[in-house]
């Protein structure tokens, strides 16, 4: 599990800093390239073409990174839009990616076919890329029109990308769309200025007509942050009419949590081009989060010209994926990765601010009994059901988590041990409740074994060690043929197993 919340998270950092790069190339073609190399850097596919959608209704294969016998067999390739869009029109839909197995592989539309990637012998069939297999991620710009197809191959596993891989795809393919059509609109100023000399005539068209949110800021004396110019975009984007944006600076809309970040852009030196994510305040209050890039254009009075792009979809889904690396899939606790910060806080407030908090480990009784008697789909019912449970009988800042298998722990805060007697007795009294499932009724115990966090715990692992300890007391008790409650306290370590403190509450077997 460490492991693979690692990678999810080394993934979405890689891919959160090749979106950055790929908006700084300098013309189409060289952004197209970094879109290419973007993929096959941060997403997990050998081989990425990118094919730019020509405004006479063409596609070209403009930029390819891989292998160099793709490149050879594809770079140029040309396919009017009518025809490569009915080769999409016969794909599977994967979200915003179109999937095309081999079973039904195009032989009009020029390809390349790959050799099997090493390794691959061992995937099963049905997981296993195919050669002929095709996937392709669609590249729009902000107002939802087609700038290009991204199309993968080579996935570096060998088998069909899972649901992760596919969102990190279409992570870059929305932020691809959007430097596509940035570079678009920055080519077709250039071109505007070589036709009409720069003209402000053609600068306004430009500037007003863009899509994308942009405004111009002033950088020096009196209009240092001040905003000289807004388009219409921009002011729709931040939810406020342009007379009322040109009396602003920029800091006005910024977050307040975020105005030290922003301040440190404009303080940033004298590069030309800066890019920077912020959380700003609509005109009705709603906070968005954008992705700005600020051109600075030299002259007398020097100002920039700021492209801002809504990215809030973006960081939710980045904050989505972050949210699943921390949480049991079939519960939806905390994991036991993530189970360590709240615990280590436990322990860190205790020793430096007195704060007394508890750990209870609960381990089913009877677990194995339901899942060989009724099949793992019973216990899995079993567990959600415990789970619910737990979390109905805490504070809400409480943490309850699934360490694995039927083990669960609850940390709770600023308790006493009169409190933690009467919780337990509510955790087992709920947890050996009825479970109903698909007319079965289930019964499951728990043994709960507590640790006491005070000023002489030394770190998480000692704390759930010595909750683990107790539960097994616990256990063996119950076993025994009576119900022992071992609760380890602070300042009571006679006789107590490893050195710790302990609290000896007995009662009969079957009591409630």
């Amino acid at each position: 599990m460490d492991r693979d919340r690692d990678m999810a998270m080394a993934a979405i950092r890689s891919v959160y800093t090749i979106t950055g790069r790929i908006n700084t190339g300098s013309t189409v073609v060289e952004t197209l390239h970094r879109i290419a190399e973007a993929v096959v850097e941060g997403v997990g596919f050998g081989a990425a073409v990118v094919n730019y959608l020509h405004p006479d209704g063409v596609y070209e294969a403009v930029a390819i990174a891989g292998p160099e016998e793709a490149r050879a067999e594809l770079l140029g390739a040309r396919y009017p839009a009518a025809e490569f869009d009915a080769h999409l029109a016969d794909a599977d839909e994967w979200g915003q990616l179109r999937f095309l197995p081999h079973e039904r592989h195009n032989d009009g539309i020029q390809s390349w076919i790959p050799a099997p990637v090493d390794g691959a012998e061992g995937v099963p069939e049905e997981e296993r890329w195919h050669p002929l297999d095709a996937l392709f991620a669609p590249l729009c710009a902000p107002d939802g029109s087609l700038v290009g197809v991204l199309s993968v191959d080579l996935p570096a596993d060998g088998k069909r990308p899972g649901a992760f891989q596919r969102e990190l795809l279409e992570m870059l393919a929305a932020q691809a769309g959007i430097a596509i059509n940035n570079a678009n609109l920055v080519e077709a100023l250039r071109q505007e200025r070589r036709h009409l000399e720069a003209s402000e005539a053609a600068f306004r068209l430009a500037f007003n007509g863009a899509g994308t949110g942009m405004c111009m800021i002033g950088l020096e004396g009196a209009d240092l942050t001040r905003i000289v110019r807004v388009n219409p975009a921009l002011c729709e984007l931040l939810g406020r009419d342009e007379d009322v944006l040109v009396s602003m600076r920029f800091g006005d809309f910024i977050h307040p949590d975020d105005l030290d970040h922003s301040r440190a852009v404009f303080a940033g030196g004298t590069g030309s081009v800066r890019d920077y994510e912020v959380r700003c305040v609509r005109g009705d209050g709603e906070t968005i989060w954008i992705s700005a890039t600020m051109s600075v254009v030299a002259g007398s009075p020097a100002f920039a010209i700021t492209q801002v792009q809504d990215i809030t979809d973006r960081k939710a889904t980045e904050a989505d994926l972050v949210r699943r690396a921390s949480r049991d899939p079939l519960t939806g606790l905390v994991n036991r990765d993530a189970f360590t910060e709240p615990l280590a806080t436990a322990i860190r407030r205790a020793r430096t601010d007195g704060v007394v908090s508890a750990l209870l480990f609960c381990d089913l009784d009877d677990f194995k009994v339901v899942n060989d008697t009724l099949g793992h789909d019973a216990g899995d019912a079993v567990l959600v059901a415990v789970a619910h449970r737990l979390v109905s009988l805490v504070r809400p800042t409480d943490t309850v988590a699934r360490l694995g298998g039927d083990e669960f722990v609850v940390l709770t805060g600023n308790v006493t041990v009169a409190d933690l007697g009467a919780l337990v007795d509510r955790l087992e009294r709920s947890v050996c409740a009825p479970i109903t499932h698909q007319g079965h009724i289930m019964r499951v115990r728990v043994s709960v074994g507590v640790a006491v966090i005070d000023d002489t715990i030394e770190d998480a692992g000692a704390a759930l060690r010595a909750a683990d300890r107790a539960m097994y007391l616990v256990k063996g008790a119950r076993h025994a043929g009576g119900v022992t409650r071992r609760v380890t306290a602070p300042g009571e370590r006679s006789g107590a197993p490893g050195g710790m403190p302990v609290l000896r509450l007995a009662r009969p077997e079957g009591a409630q």
